[in-house]
């Protein structure tokens, strides 16, 4: 049995083909309390510059940062996921509407792009977190620091 098909939680591309993309993949270790609910994702990053692919793990509460985030994002203002560990993304929304995109890698990469994304690149991003989390919920509960255990309505 395949998994579902990936996911992009972050897709950004502009006509000069400047792209950042966060592809969510699957789960890092399906079925294992402890790992079950960290996703795994590709990061896409091309410019005239550069063609890379990194990974990432994403938590759940990477993705409510997120959320957060953009609800909150206006002008001089910053959205990112990762950064406590690993690679981390920054967004940031300029006046003009233009975003610098940040992308550091401690092992392999530091880079930022400039991307002028479409006019409603905020709400399309909002509706693929959801989509994110509807393919990929949370099924797993920490009942006490370490102690995990099964939602009682986890599907399988």
């Amino acid at each position: 049995m395949t998994g579902p098909a990936p996911v992009d939680l972050i897709h950004l591309e502009d006509a000069d083909g400047n792209r950042c993309i966060v592809r969510v993949t699957g789960r890092f270790q399906p079925d294992i309390l402890t790992g079950h609910d960290i996703l795994r994702a590709d990061v896409l990053v091309s410019a005239s510059f550069i063609d890379a692919r990194l990974d990432v793990l994403l938590f759940q509460h990477d993705l409510d940062a997120w959320q957060q985030d953009l609800a909150d994002l206006v002008p001089g203002r910053q959205a990112g996921i990762g950064g406590d560990r690993g690679l981390s993304l920054t967004l940031h929304l300029h006046e003009d509407g233009w975003l610098s995109v940040t992308v550091e890698d401690p092992d392999r990469l530091t880079t930022l792009l400039g991307i002028r994304p479409e006019e409603n690149w905020v709400h399309r991003h909002q509706e693929d977190l959801q989509r994110v989390r509807q393919t990929w919920p949370s099924e797993v509960i920490e009942t006490a620091p370490g102690a995990y255990q099964w939602c009682p309505d986890r599907k399988r």
